[in-house]
């Protein structure tokens, strides 16, 4: 009896053995897809920080350059500051208009605080700064004539 009962506990085994390995075989196969996939997004989300690093390194970079692109070119303006280069120049709003550009009502609305004037015009007032009463005369004539 034992003979049977251990041929047919063999059998049995057998059996589930194949049984097992015939439903394992088609998740080793998933399991095998999947991780080969899970190689390839590893791989491309590495790129992929390399790209992010790099370019916010540079957007640092061009972030710094317009900084001090920024610092060099601000100028600054006040509407009190106006009023007394042009006391000092001795000019009036036509005349200080025709120095920068602009109309005279432009430069009242200026002095007021109803506007700011525009970059152009800001270098074109930054560069009456140091400049005498002689030499403002000399530019007015140039422009005039």
């Amino acid at each position: 009896m034992s003979n049977i009962a251990s041929a047919l506990k063999a059998e049995i085994v057998r059996l589930a053995r194949k049984e097992i390995r015939a439903e394992t075989e088609g998740h080793k196969k998933v399991s095998g897809q999947l991780r080969s996939e899970i190689s390839g997004l590893k791989k491309r989300v590495l790129a992929l920080e390399k790209t992010v690093f790099r370019l916010s390194r540079s957007a640092a970079e061009v972030q710094k350059a317009k900084a001090t692109a920024t610092k060099e070119t601000r100028i600054r303006f006040r509407a009190k500051g106006l009023v007394a280069m042009r006391r000092r120049l001795g000019l009036s709003a036509t005349d200080m208009g025709t120095l920068l550009g602009v109309s005279a009502q432009t430069v009242y609305n200026w002095e007021a605080e109803k506007s700011r004037p525009r970059q152009q015009q800001l270098v074109a007032f930054a560069s009456l700064r140091g400049v005498g009463k002689r030499q403002v005369a000399a530019k007015l004539e140039a422009l005039a004539g």
